[in-house]
């Protein structure tokens, strides 16, 4: 609904932004280190930037869901590599 009035990916609607940051939160609890909340995060912003291993072929769904579905993915890349961190290192 907000392309009609915005346009194709809208800098004002930040929600899939959002969405992918809480996707990326999602292996970490309250006992969690700091550093592996700010990990998590930045993980996200440069899945999300660089867009490798298919999250750029996302945004070709159509409508909205292009737009949310590669924040989405890049939340998910971002899991597995903390889920690796945890289970190699023992955080």
């Amino acid at each position: 609904m907000s392309e009609r009035y915005w346009g194709k990916d809208p800098v004002i609607a930040c929600a899939d932004e959002t969405v992918g940051q809480w996707v990326s939160l999602l292996p970490l609890n309250g006992l969690s280190p700091w550093w592996m909340i700010l990990l998590s995060l930045a993980l996200f912003r440069l899945f999300d930037i660089f867009k490798p291993l298919g999250i750029r072929s996302m945004e070709r769904l159509p409508g909205g869901y292009g737009m949310m579905a590669d924040d989405i993915l890049s939340g998910i890349y971002s899991v597995v590599v903390l889920i690796a961190i945890r289970l190699l290192f023992h955080v």
